[in-house]
């Protein structure tokens, strides 16, 4: 008989079901893990980079985690970077450069990044980048008298950059300096006409005497003994001729910059490639070159990141409109998870 109650007993207890663990919140753009990618995507976008200035992450607007299994992820990023005052080929590491001031003329980098996470070891798959300077009228509301960006083949900069690279090597007793590109230049008609370049060098196997008697024959050092610099030449036209240059050779690096300047037949005299001719900056998407994305992983990335970013706005819409519960007097809502903060500023 107590065996039959027991039986009774144990048939009418509540029977509990598992319960399925609550899949992880998704990664706010500012969380450290977004941060971590997002410095990974930058460097390996600067690494690969031939042409031009370092970017500097300014904000990042989107992110995306696809899991693959166990300890594998695929990340997807949207990025916006800035121009900074260190030019490709310098050894500066990016923490130390400069962002340029938005009075400077800045330069925006839009990038869509894919990168894997593999037992926490972050690997860039795949990038489309593109840059582009802030518009003439942004700038001229802000600051009127601020001078603008021209265009890197405008004759006045041409001249400019060539004067100041024969005004240096006519003084300087170490080795000839050649062009190698033309980085920014900005010209400023009132109250001095006022030409400023920025320029990239390097110096070749020939002293400054031997160029003299055979420029064509200074080839730039080779790679295990190679020399970079930069160089900036402020040239004042009226109302009286002036000219101002200052170089500074980097020294040799290990490994040296991969340069992509010179090429058979084509005329490098100008300090330009053809895709620089007639803008005003190196365009980061024609200057990167990365080797292991195919053009259908990037056209993935930009579908990937259009559809990520149409569900968030959708999901942004419903809670808003859904959301009738009552709020006490003072709540502030927490901040959405993207687009993250702004690291310097917006344009």
């Amino acid at each position: 008989m107590k065996a039959l109650v027991a039986l009774i007993l144990l048939v009418q207890l509540p029977i509990h079901k598992a319960v399925p663990a609550a899949p992880p919140a998704p990664l706010g753009c500012d969380d450290p893990e977004s941060v971590a990618a997002a410095e990974a995507a930058v460097n390996y976008i600067n690494g690969h980079s031939h042409h031009g200035y370092k970017f500097a992450l300014n904000r990042i607007e989107d992110i995306r985690v696809v899991p693959q299994g166990p300890n594998n992820d695929i990340i997807f990023l949207e990025l916006d970077l800035l121009e900074t005052k260190c030019h490709i080929l310098s050894p500066t590491p990016l923490a130390n450069c400069t962002v340029r001031s938005f009075a400077e003329h800045a330069v925006e980098g839009d990038c869509d990044v894919k990168l894997q996470k593999v037992d926490g070891t972050l690997s860039v798959v795949a990038s489309k980048c593109h840059s582009h300077a802030d518009s003439s009228e942004d700038i001229l509301k802000v600051c009127p008298d601020c001078p603008l960006l021209a265009t890197l083949n405008n004759t006045e900069v041409l001249g400019t950059v060539s004067a100041a690279l024969n005004d240096y090597n006519s003084k300087t007793t170490d080795s000839y300096l050649r062009l190698l590109e033309i980085g920014r230049a900005k010209i400023q008609y009132h109250p001095v006409h006022t030409v400023v370049a920025e320029f990239a060098v390097g110096a070749t196997n020939c002293s400054a005497g031997e160029a003299k008697a055979n420029v064509g024959a200074c080839q730039l050092l080779p790679e295990d003994q190679s020399n970079f610099g930069f160089c900036t030449a402020v040239m004042v036209k009226r109302p009286s001729e002036d000219l101002q240059v200052d170089c500074q050779l980097y020294g040799h690096q290990v490994p040296a910059p991969y340069i992509t300047y010179a090429h058979p037949g084509q005329d490098t005299s100008a300090g330009l490639v053809p895709s620089a001719v007639g803008f005003t900056n190196h365009n980061l998407r024609l200057s990167h070159n990365n080797p292991v994305a195919s053009e259908s992983s990037s056209s993935e990335i930009l579908r990937s990141m259009l559809s990520a970013k149409s569900v968030t706005k959708r999901a942004v819409a419903d809670a808003a409109q859904h959301d009738k519960v009552p709020r006490p007097v003072g709540f502030v809502p927490p901040p959405p998870p993207c687009p993250g903060k702004i690291h310097h500023f917006d344009i």
